[in-house]
């Protein structure tokens, strides 16, 4: 039996990281690759939270890094769940550096990673449909399945 679908809203994550001296690069900026980390965290966590399962990552898709945050400021990310499919989920992560001392914040990071649930048995299993309450939501699904019939294509 498939679990009913479940709104966006019950499965956002938000992460708050400080960006110390060894996440930094000699430039005092923080690594790419700890950012990547970050990313991929929240967005096990947000996919754990919709299908109910462990979930592991398949496919990270359009990492943009748009702008530096350096040690001693902090990093925020949101995830929430796309689209889903019958195992797997696509996550939008949204990472922003901020001042916390001037409250600026800007944009660092966004990207897709797409999730797939495991079963008890260490293979793919269903997730519940996401539950599109908007049009932008209904796009957004429309959008990830156009995306993921491309990435299939590759293959």
């Amino acid at each position: 039996m498939t679990a009913d679908p479940k709104p966006r809203s019950t499965s956002v994550t938000e992460m708050t990281e400080y960006v110390l001296p060894q996440h930094a690069n000699p430039f005092g900026t923080v690594f790419g690759g700890q950012i990547m980390a970050w990313v991929d965290l929240c967005a096990a966590i947000c996919a754990q939270r919709h299908a109910g399962r462990p979930c592991v990552t398949a496919f990270v898709d359009d990492l943009y890094f748009r702008g530096p945050v350096r040690v001693g400021q902090v990093v925020r990310l949101r995830a929430y769940v796309v689209a889903t499919f019958r195992t797997s989920m696509e996550i939008d992560v949204r990472v922003s550096g901020e001042n916390t001392v001037t409250g600026e914040s800007w944009p660092t990071v966004d990207c897709r990673v797409t999730f797939v649930a495991m079963g008890d048995d260490a293979r793919p299993t269903p997730v519940p449909a996401l539950r599109l309450e908007t049009d932008a939501e209904r796009a957004d699904q429309a959008a990830a399945e156009d995306r993921r019939r491309m990435r299939l294509a590759k293959r």
